[in-house]
């Protein structure tokens, strides 16, 4: 059922501290951010209490599904295919709401007619029929799963300039080009370049196809807590990155706040005429007590195949994370053995940690935690010794750790007073429907 209700845009700001994002705005212009802060309704929520469960595939499922993860058992990015439980994209429309998402995390496109719709680049999911939304899904698989080694294809880079060319405004694209140039001397600005064009899109989107229900999720600002956050003057973290890794003057999470403070503006304007705005981070992050390298293959295929795993289907995933397909079991048993076996010869520990077997399938995680040196070799279990340095691309120190706090901000009065926070993450589920007009819950 649907009432007379205004349009509204969500927009997902993934993993973003907004503790750290209080104190931005005392001491720097963010406008934006000051207005979200002042005259919006907020609402703390919270994530899963073990923190293997506490990752943002997993926060935003239940966000997307009103389910718990005891509830929706989805554990793994892209698992959300497999899964059973109805999304809000799918009520909404079965209400008679057009909805449109881009880059929503972890779901599927069960849309029958969607205003538009771009899946994130890990689930194997289509996206919207259009041949721009296919461009822009291919763009997106390979500039997000090759950001480790800075690949960008020529069919990527054409797609870009069509981005740009679809979306070209004066007062919107001069801060992109802005950002791109600021990103050839600071590399952690790249992935905000890639979020202002999702935000270029989805605005442009938007106004052509005028949804009912728009979400938009934006992974920038948690890429950059995660690799760089030790490097803010509000990190409470004794740690400090070298500065081999960042120059220490400055500050990518700031650089991240005010991009995002530009975007944000965006929707607010529209917040000021016939539309509703929710922002909501699904969880967040604090400053991690220790130091970790992370790393990621370069080649999948190519090294599996250096190891001795042939006959396979490699699906790479979110920074150490890979998906190894198999047609038979002896095969997938093979696999597990070989990436078991497999340890750091200078100090034995593991490379592949986390072997998660699927029967079919293996879901492999690069653990090892230390920094990779040009002489190091990886011993397998039939005594070969494989020089890993060229293998990987490194990724990061990581800076950041999953916090199960999260915050949601809704348009002033739309939200009950009574309602106790925080909340569990699961909880915008109905806050969604709620602020839709919608009254459905499964």
């Amino acid at each position: 059922m649907k009432k007379n209700t205004k349009p509204f845009i969500f927009v997902q700001l993934n993993e973003i501290n907004f503790d750290l994002v209080r104190q931005y705005v005392k001491t720097r212009h963010l406008p934006a951010f000051q207005r979200l802060l002042s005259v919006f309704d907020q609402i703390e929520t919270f994530g899963e209490d073990e923190y293997q469960n506490l990752e943002p595939w997993i926060q935003w499922v239940s966000a997307q599904t009103g389910k718990t993860f005891e509830e929706h058992g989805v554990f793994r990015l892209g698992d959300i295919v497999t899964s059973e439980s109805m999304q809000i994209f799918e009520i909404l429309e079965q209400a008679g709401l057009k909805v449109g998402a881009i880059s929503p995390m972890n779901a599927r496109n069960e849309l029958r007619s969607p205003a538009f719709f771009i899946p994130d680049p890990w689930t194997e999911t289509p996206s919207d029929p259009s041949g721009f939304s296919c461009r822009i899904t291919a763009m997106l698989r390979q500039t997000v799963n090759e950001n480790a080694t800075g690949t960008v294809s020529v069919r990527s880079k054409l797609s870009i300039i069509e981005m740009i060319l679809r979306t070209l405004s004066f007062r919107k694209t001069l801060p992109l080009f802005r950002l791109i140039a600021r990103s050839r001397q600071r590399s952690w600005i790249r992935p905000l370049v890639l979020d202002y064009l999702i935000h270029l899109i989805h605005l442009k989107q938007f106004r052509k196809t005028h949804p009912d229900a728009s979400f938009v999720f934006l992974n920038a600002g948690a890429h950059i807590q995660h690799h760089y956050f030790l490097n803010s003057p509000y990190s409470s973290s004794p740690l400090r990155n070298p500065s081999w890794y960042v120059p220490p003057a400055a500050d990518p999470v700031f650089d991240m706040i005010q991009a995002y403070d530009q975007m944000l503006g965006d929707y607010l304007a529209l917040a000021n005429s016939d539309v509703n705005l929710i922002v909501a981070t699904g969880l967040t992050q604090i400053a991690y007590d220790r130091v970790k390298f992370y790393y990621r293959l370069k080649n999948h295929s190519s090294f599996l195949n250096k190891v001795g795993i042939e006959h396979c289907q490699v699906l790479p995933r979110m920074t150490r994370d890979f998906e190894v397909s198999f047609t038979d079991r002896q095969l997938t048993v093979r696999a597990i053995q070989i990436l078991q076996d497999m340890r750091m010869k200078h100090d034995g520990r593991h490379l592949f940690g986390e072997i998660e077997d699927r029967g079919l399938s293996l879901f492999v995680t690069l653990t090892y935690p230390d920094e990779i040196h040009s002489t190091a070799q990886v011993m397998l279990g039939s005594g070969q010794e494989v020089s890993i340095f060229e293998e990987v691309a490194f990724v990061a120190i990581k800076n950041g750790m999953h916090s199960k706090k999260g915050f949601a901000f809704f348009p002033m009065g739309t939200v009950d007073p009574s309602m106790h926070s925080p909340i569990h993450v699961a909880g915008l589920f109905d806050l969604t429907l709620n602020m839709a007009g919608v009254e459905v819950r499964v």
